[in-house]
């Protein structure tokens, strides 16, 4: 019989809409981060780098990527014969066959995956947040506590509580209420939607709840577990941790990775972010190029000058081009003589020669300002932009487009531009 002490369970199925256009094809695990990683590697990395050697990934919305990055998981020493990394995506059952409506629903849809494992402990984590953690460390607090659900929680300023769910906890960190985005908090223990349950918990939870529409671990499973009278504690973290879901928190995590001295360090020998990485020729800085606090990815050729930004793997900078706090990802080629301020642009665009992207005052974007704000200009994937064009701030361009899309050349700050190709 196959046992193992906690088993992994990586929710990684989510649009992650606030991305906007970034996720529009691709799961938001899958986005690229930090120049040669994925999100989906650091949860991944954790769970190797803390010895947790059974993983589910669970995947939903628009995979392909994400399981072809994953594969058999050889980047993170998860292609084991018992355990390993196994994709779990929703599947054609005899009775009815259902996507994944909530996040314990999806653990509720694997209870026999699980059940193989005869795991003592289950920890479920989501597979959109840029951190390093010890979950042995989670674990041994667990088993020190009693406990049959422990909660990692986060202290966060006073003021931002009530965008989180907020953990009430006495001295002993036993929670005695929680709150899902409370208008007045009583705490600042911020819920990190790790958790870890004693399975027999875990198991009995989602049975009794499984009929609950969008079956969710916050609005079921835990005041569930809480009414039973489940002893739940709370876990304290006080490293780094970003939820990357809006383009502009996206932009501020990957600009943080070149601080002079970075919060969150890549280059840490003892607990490494692990990859799915092509072999790719070295980097190529041509004589007249200039290169100051970036991160460049492995075959990128540089001729033009890039500053204070994050590029992925074989990135084109053109002669005479300039790339100043932005954010490109591999495959991207930007033209010769062409500017770009505080970009974030896709994988496979194009951008042609003496274009300038994130130019003029900043307006607020006409179709989603919550959305495209902070002064950036993002592309999506696979777009092509002619030469000689300016795009302002605030903007989106996604499609490929010709000189008669922008009038006079120019596409004013604020505006969205979408071709759709579907």
């Amino acid at each position: 019989m196959i046992k193992k002490e906690m088993i992994a369970m990586l929710l990684a199925g989510g649009q992650g809409s606030r991305l906007g256009v970034l996720t529009s094809k691709v799961a938001k695990p899958a986005v690229a981060f930090g120049g040669k990683y994925r999100i989906i590697d650091f949860p991944l990395s954790n769970c190797i780098n803390s010895g947790v050697d059974t993983v589910g990934v669970l995947t939903q919305y628009r995979p392909l990527r994400l399981n072809t990055h994953i594969g058999i998981g050889i980047p993170w020493d998860l292609d084991r014969n018992i355990g390993g990394v196994s994709v779990l995506p929703p599947y054609e059952k005899s009775t009815n066959s259902e996507w994944y409506t909530g996040t314990a629903n999806a653990i509720y849809q694997n209870l026999e995956y699980m059940e193989s494992f005869h795991p003592d402990y289950v920890l479920i984590l989501s597979g959109d947040h840029i951190y390093k953690m010890d979950y042995e460390v989670m674990l041994d607090f667990h088993k020190s506590k009693g406990a049959e659900v422990t909660i990692a929680v986060m202290p966060v300023p006073m003021e931002e509580a009530s965008r989180f769910g907020i953990m009430i906890a006495d001295d002993n960190k036993r929670i005695n209420d929680f709150e899902e985005k409370p208008a007045h908090p009583r705490s600042n223990l911020a819920s990190m939607g790790i958790y870890i349950f004693n399975w027999e918990t875990l198991k009995n939870a989602l049975l009794e709840n499984k009929d609950q529409a969008n079956l969710d671990f916050g609005k079921h499973v835990i005041p569930y577990c809480k009414e039973k009278g489940s002893p739940l504690y709370a876990y304290e973290f006080n490293g780094y941790w970003k939820d990357v879901g809006t383009l502009n928190s996206y932009w501020e995590a990957n600009m943080e990775l070149i601080d002079i001295v970075p919060e969150f360090n890549l280059y840490e020998e003892y607990w490494k972010i692990y990859t799915n990485s092509e072999i790719q020729p070295p980097q190529y800085f041509a004589p007249d190029s200039v290169v100051e606090r970036c991160i460049i990815g492995e075959g990128s050729e540089i001729y033009g000058q890039v500053y204070n930004s994050v590029l992925g793997c074989n990135v084109t900078v053109g002669p005479g081009a300039i790339v100043r706090d932005s954010i490109i990802m591999n495959e991207t080629e930007v033209g010769a003589g062409s500017e770009i301020y505080k970009g974030i642009v896709a994988e496979n665009v194009k951008i042609g020669s003496g274009v300038k992207l994130g130019v003029g005052e900043e307006k607020d974007n006409d179709t989603a300002p919550g959305i495209y704000n902070h002064g950036l200009v993002t592309v999506g994937e696979k777009s092509i932009i002619p030469d000689n064009v300016s795009v302002g701030k605030n903007t989106v361009v996604y499609g490929i487009m010709t000189p008669e899309d922008f009038e006079n050349a120019y596409l004013p700050s604020g505006r969205t531009l979408i071709k759709s190709d579907e």
